[in-house]
């Protein structure tokens, strides 16, 4: 028998999971190869289309510098959606045999580790950032501070060039342990920026390998599957593609962020807000989890709820300000990261609801008055934090009984504020991930999920420039988006196959 098996009779109803297969669970190779072939034309289309660096002894060769030009660069981002399409189609044939009840965990990691592995040796892919990272550590390791100057300070020109205009006068909008981590990565690759960046991918691996820590602990709290949280969390193409291919820091930070929470669902109370406390130390957005952890805590005390909640806010102080001060001296540097934290503020895009409904509503008001577009935008930014503040306020009050409830509603939380903040860049969307995968889904709801993270690839180019408003490049992207979804409750929607398809 080959070992991807079932048919479309398999798959899962709109409104539950499939019962226990008859047959014994296999390992699917044909889906593995597919989304590990995808991966490896990333790679491939990614040398000549994606943010590389610009003098890349490789790329800079004869033999292979046309694919950074004309022609050769039209070809090689062609490879690259190709790749991530087939990485897509693979991972929507392994939630299918995952929701089926096919394939058990273990299958889901070797995919995840698989489609993961090519991607180690890649080019920044569909960002910059990671040149910012550099320069950012070039910048502490210099003695200078990070917090107040941007990379145009530096006498390197091989670490200016490569970040993006957007961000090369502005200061590190991150914590004292990131640039701890990046100060050590300049000061063992220097100004070899290609080392550098699989350095940094590299060390972010950290929190690949805290999340696979925490993902069984997240399950059994919350009450879902681990093999569709693997398949979520680890195999989707937000992780593999946005946070290691990349690379981002928020895989570390979320790393942390989870292996915390379930440290502290497992009464390790201290252990676990001091892992959070390293998430906010990598990037603020972990600072969300923790006012609903501490429910948690109180929750496990003997005492009345109030009595309880006293103690564990104080405990949770205690720890978080120790760990915290004593990563920000070891850093050598001080507090001024907290005045850049809504530094990304700047950018305009519509994925942030709020600003999404500026630009209608300046569209629809600009019908009959002339109103500037940035006035719009930031009233309804304006309105979008206060709903946020809501939002978040909201649910820590209703999780005040602490335990799994208190960790489902820090993961909407965490969602919110990827979604109104002014800003929101794809990779956001696995802050609130990190924790909800271990939740039970429905098919439908995961429908959704893997339509939106297909999506997720198209807004930015593969060298990191938005295409947000290249209209047609977004019907398209949407209805592909669309396509993968309703593909994983119900294969073959288009109705092309002429035998029974098998995943």
């Amino acid at each position: 028998m080959s070992a991807d098996t079932g048919t479309a009779t398999d798959t899962v109803s709109a409104t539950g999971e499939a019962p226990a297969p008859a047959e014994p669970a296999t390992t699917p190779v044909r889906t593995i190869v597919l989304g590990t072939v995808g991966s490896v034309l990333l790679l491939l289309g990614g040398m000549g289309a994606a943010a590389g660096v610009l003098d890349d002894p490789v790329m800079s060769a004869d033999a292979l510098s046309w694919l950074r030009y004309g022609h050769g660069r039209m070809f090689a981002t062609l490879v690259v959606y190709v790749g991530f399409a087939l990485m897509v189609w693979a991972w929507v044939r392994l939630g299918r045999g995952v929701l089926a009840r096919r394939y058990e965990t273990r299958p889901v990691l070797v995919a995840a580790a698989c489609w993961t592995a090519p991607l180690l040796l890649a080019p920044a892919l569909f960002t910059r950032d990671v040149y910012s990272y550099l320069a950012q550590g070039a910048i502490a390791l210099a003695g200078l501070d990070p917090f107040t100057v941007g990379p145009t300070v530096l006498d390197s020109p091989e670490l200016i060039e490569n970040v993006h205009p957007f961000w090369q006068d502005q200061p590190a909008p991150y914590g004292p342990l990131f640039i701890l981590l990046t100060k050590a990565t300049v000061w063992l690759t220097g100004t070899d920026i290609v080392a550098g960046v699989l350095l940094t991918r590299l060390t972010q691996l950290v929190g690949l390998g805290l999340l696979l820590w925490a993902l069984p602990g997240l399950v059994r709290h919350l009450g879902g599957r681990l093999p569709v949280a693997a398949w979520m969390l680890l195999a989707g193409p937000l992780t593999v593609v946005h946070l290691v291919g990349g690379p981002h820091n928020d895989l570390m930070m979320i790393g942390f962020m989870a292996a915390g929470a379930v440290l502290v669902l497992d009464r390790h109370h201290v252990a676990g807000i001091a892992l959070v406390t390293l998430g906010v130390a990598v990037k603020a957005s972990a600072a969300v989890a923790l006012p609903f952890l501490v429910w948690v805590w109180a929750g496990h005390l003997s005492s009345t709820r109030w009595r309880a909640f006293v103690r564990a806010c104080a405990g949770a102080v205690a720890v978080f300000g120790a760990v915290f001060a004593a990563v920000t001296v070891l850093a050598g540097v001080d507090l001024g990261w907290v005045t850049m934290l809504n530094a990304s503020s700047r950018l305009v895009n519509w994925l942030s609801v709020p600003t999404a409904a500026g630009e209608v509503l300046h569209g629809i008001i600009g019908i009959a008055v002339d109103v500037p577009r940035d006035w719009v935008i930031t009233v309804t930014r304006l309105l979008g934090t206060a709903l946020l503040l809501y939002v978040v306020v909201r649910q820590w009050w209703r999780a005040r009984d602490g335990g799994p409830d208190a960790v489902r509603r820090a993961a909407i939380a965490l969602f919110a504020v990827a979604l109104l903040s002014p800003t929101m860049l794809p990779w956001y969307l696995t802050w609130g991930l990190a924790l909800a995968a271990g939740l039970p889904w429905k098919p439908r709801r995961l429908a959704v999920f893997v339509g939106v993270s297909a999506f997720m690839v198209a807004p930015y180019s593969a060298d990191g420039e938005t295409l947000l408003y290249v209209w047609p490049w977004m019907f398209l992207a949407i209805a592909l988006s669309v396509l993968a979804a309703v593909s994983l409750v119900r294969p073959d929607p288009l109705r092309w196959a002429i035998r029974p398809v098998r995943d």
